[in-house]
């Protein structure tokens, strides 16, 4: 792949570079009052803007074959929004002892109380060959019930900011994300085929939205002379999150292959990424509104701004050694049934 191709490829990953440095240059234009506005422009229009091209790109009619999976889509919902943070919560209790900065840590917690993303799963899913069905599924169902549970598990486990009582920040939520998530998809309903001739550029509408959200995070970050980040807390960060990635995926490729799990290899493939994977272009805009007010917000984004690549790179890297497991156990499982009794 040539060096334009990987660049096109990889162009969100820069721009998340570029608008942080862009901040660090320039924080003045992305702070609360400055030319942006982001106080209207990011906190209403943006994010209203990315949940509402996401109903318009959910293809919920797809998600009529895997409906009655229930076994697979409780397991890849309780593991993400149950089992996830609670064990990251019991992980916290001890690193809080260390000398990594608390609110990369208490970055770390909000990663785990993410959803599934809309994206990112059902494509690797789709490049080994697995459940593609049920990665729509759960992909979409736990972005669905993130909406409620996520902010709910980031208050149970965080608090919110003194300055956002608890009922604004639902009102807002309800206003920013669910209504625009409806109107999507009832506007889908009547552009269907349209959209599906010209297929719109879906994600990367949501992702140059996503990186002017980041913009405006770090902005605020940068204008605060109280605010540092610690280099070795930084690395140590990046460790621990491939680390729960490893041992998450190879958990859930454990349970989901144990004798009598009742999923086939196609299923354990969805099940392992729709697990493991959290959204950043659900989890950013969620952050904003729960946590308005923090000066600490940009760092307690960081570990989530870090998770989503790692995400990809890892599942990418794995990508040929997990399609020839599957291949080989659906053979083994194929002549085995040939086999006479």
């Amino acid at each position: 792949m040539g060096l334009l191709a990987r660049l096109r490829k990889e162009w969100f990953i820069i721009g998340i570079v570029l608008v942080i440095l862009s901040a660090k240059l320039l924080p003045g234009v992305g702070v609360k009052g400055g030319p942006l506005r982001p106080e209207v422009t990011i906190t209403y229009i943006a994010v209203s803007l990315i949940f509402f091209n996401s109903g318009l790109s959910l293809k919920t009619e797809e998600l009529r074959n895997a409906l009655f999976h229930v076994r697979l889509h409780f397991f890849v919902q309780s593991f993400t929004l149950v089992f996830f943070p609670l064990v990251v919560w019991l992980l916290l209790q001890v690193l809080a002892l260390t000398a990594i900065d608390q609110w990369l840590l208490k970055g770390l917690q909000t990663v785990s109380c993410m959803p599934p993303p809309v994206s990112s799963a059902v494509i690797l899913t789709k490049a080994v060959g697995g459940n593609e069905a049920a990665a729509i599924f759960n992909s979409a169902f736990g972005s669905f019930l993130g909406i409620v549970v996520t902010p709910l598990l980031l208050l149970l486990f965080l608090g919110s900011s003194s300055s956002v009582p608890f009922t604004s920040i639902f009102s807002q939520l309800f206003m920013t994300v669910v209504v625009p998530l409806i109107l999507g998809q009832v506007c889908r309903g009547f552009l269907k085929e349209s959209l599906e001739r010209r297929k719109p550029p879906f994600g990367a509408i949501s992702s140059a939205v996503l990186l002017m959200i980041i913009y405006t995070t770090f902005c605020d970050t940068f204008s605060n002379p109280n605010i540092e980040l610690d280099p070795t807390s930084l690395l140590l960060v990046v460790i621990i999150i491939f680390s729960i990635q490893v041992s998450f995926m190879l958990l859930t490729f454990a349970f989901s292959t144990r004798s009598g799990s009742g999923f086939s290899p196609a299923d354990t493939v969805a099940i392992i990424f729709c697990s493991t994977h959290k959204s950043l272009t659900l989890g950013i805009p969620m952050l904003k509104i729960v946590f308005e007010g923090y000066q600490h917000l940009s760092l307690i984004s960081v570990p989530l701004l870090i998770y989503h690549p790692a995400q990809i790179l890892l599942g990418s890297v794995l990508v040929p050694t997990i399609r020839s497991w599957m291949t080989s156990r659906q053979k083994g499982i194929k002549l085995s049934s040939l086999q006479p009794v």
